[in-house]
Parts: structure tokens; C-alpha cells; sequence
């Protein structure tokens, strides 16, 4: 059919709108669809927050398993509650480097008295192989291990990876930074020392070269051999 052919009079304006009722049921269509759009939105919302809370139940669930663990180890004596190697380096960058060198994780904090390598490993006799370790790497340096298994303090001389002589807590505590002291008592811990801002190194920050690269830079020579400043 060609244009000329249609009549603007066949159609019926009537025709081109929707009754009451056809709008209200459109109209309704359109709310369900979207009431159930949401309802949909929300239950997939709600599983996912489910399944993160269930998540971070579980890890919280692990934490405190660990902790009541390393407690209960302590409470024993299997596992030390600090442990601490005590020198008299003036740098605790170089502390940190000659516990790189021996397989030593630390965090190795500056004093004027002397830099002091607060241990990671606590289990069993770990504290006591790092300070035979360290010791016989770096030979002709004398520590200080200082240890707290079940609240029982202990301290003890240690040269060329042999254990000597023992010392009485207070008798120690006189010549050494106050703070371990604090540790070894349970006063403070790593995060306490870093807010009063002790100079505080991570063994773990250190490779073997730039370890090599530190004791380097401490380390003077001359005809009598080395020395470390």
C-alpha cells in the first residue's frame, strides 16, 4: 500500500494508549521484576558477607589455636617466651648483618650499651644454638644470651660457640639498655621499643651480599688483621 493510500482518518487514537487497567498491570510487571531483581541482589550480597565472615571466623579461629599453642608451649618451658643476644657492637646494623651471615632471624635494636638481637626463634633450644652459631661465625665476638622460658630468666656467657659462665639477672639488667629488662620481664615488646624510637633492624632485611657489604663497611685493616668498629 502506498502513502497516498493511507487515511489519517482509519486510525483511531484510542488505539495508541493503554486503558487504566492495561497500565496498572504494566506498571505492576514492572515492580515485580524489580522487587525481585533486588530480593536476588540482596540474597547474593548476604551469601558473599556469609562466606567473608565465615572466612575471617576461621582465621580468627587459627590466631587464637597459635596462641593459646605458643602459651601452652611456654607455660611448659618447651618454648621461650623471649629470648634476647646481647652485645656490645655499636651498630645494630652490623648485628643484623653478622645474623644474616649465621642463619640468624632477628630484630636487632641499638644502644649505647651495646646492640641487642631480639630472637624469632623460641623453640626448644633455638635461642641457645643462635648464640653458638653466631659466636663461632663471627669468632672472637663474646655474647650474652639471655633467655625467659616459663617465667624462669636465665643469662650466659658465650665465646667461640662454647657456653660459660652464668649470670644472676639483676647482676646483668645493671649493664644493659634498660629496655631489656622490659622485655625479658614482659613490660614491653617489639612494637613498645619502635614507638619510643629505638634504631630497630631486620636480619630478614639483609641478603648475604649486603650483609658482606655492611661488616665491609665496619670493619677496618690493618697489620695486626681486621677489627671491627
Amino acid at each position: 500500500m502506498d502513502d497516498k493510500d493511507l487515511n489519517p482518518d482509519d486510525f483511531n487514537a484510542d488505539d495508541m494508549h493503554f486503558s487504566e487497567e492495561e497500565l496498572e498491570a504494566a506498571m505492576a510487571g514492572f515492580e515485580r521484576e524489580f522487587n525481585e531483581a533486588e530480593a536476588a541482589k540482596q540474597q547474593s550480597q548476604a551469601g558473599q558477607s556469609d562466606a567473608e565472615s565465615d572466612a575471617d571466623d576461621v582465621l580468627d579461629a587459627a590466631r587464637s589455636s597459635l596462641q593459646f599453642e605458643d602459651e601452652l608451649q611456654g607455660l611448659l618451658g618447651n618454648r621461650a617466651k623471649t629470648a634476647v643476644i646481647i652485645t656490645r657492637l655499636t651498630s645494630p646494623q652490623l648485628l643484623a648483618a653478622f645474623c644474616q651471615i649465621s642463619d640468624i632471624s632477628a630484630q636487632c635494636v641499638g644502644s649505647e650499651q651495646g646492640a641487642v638481637a631480639i630472637l624469632r626463634n623460641l623453640d626448644g633450644d633455638g635461642p641457645e644454638a643462635a648464640a653458638k652459631d653466631i659466636t663461632t661465625v663471627v669468632s672472637g665476638m663474646p655474647v650474652i644470651l639471655a633467655v625467659n622460658r616459663a617465667d624462669k630468666l636465665e643469662a650466659t656467657l658465650y665465646v667461640e660457640g662454647e657456653s660459660g659462665q652464668t649470670f644472676a639477672p639483676p647482676v646483668l639488667f645493671t649493664s644493659t639498655a634498660s629496655f631489656v629488662e622490659d622485655l625479658m620481664l614482659g613490660i614491653t615488646d617489639l612494637d613498645g621499643l619502635r614507638d619510643t624510637g629505638l634504631t630497630i633492624v631486620d636480619s630478614a632485611g639483609l641478603d648475604h651480599d649486603g650483609a658482606m657489604k655492611v661488616i665491609a663497611e665496619h670493619t677496618r685493616f690493618g697489620r695486626g688483621g681486621s677489627a671491627i668498629e
